[in-house]
């Protein structure tokens, strides 16, 4: 992953404050239609994240089709791993 990322977590607010990467931002998956510009204004690339990666994976999905430089980081634990161990 670069440095020039931005990390978004499409889990809920209440599983967020569970525990997350550090410095990512969290914006549940059923807002993101709504929260559009502010994502797409956000550093590219971005990495979504959740539980399992199935809600990242739709918001990824999602995104492409925007033309947004974005993946799915699956589960946040494996982004924080992949974070803490380049």
């Amino acid at each position: 992953m670069e440095s020039k990322l931005t990390i978004v977590d499409v889990r809920t607010v209440e599983e967020f404050r569970g525990g997350h990467v550090a410095g990512s931002i969290n914006i549940p998956l059923q807002e993101v239609i709504a929260r559009v510009e502010e994502i797409k204004a956000l550093p590219q690339p971005i990495i979504f994240c959740c539980a399992s990666g199935n809600r990242s994976g739709q918001a990824t999905h999602y995104f492409r089709s925007l033309g947004l430089e974005c993946e799915n980081g699956g589960s946040w634990l494996d982004v924080n791993y992949q974070l803490n161990n380049q």
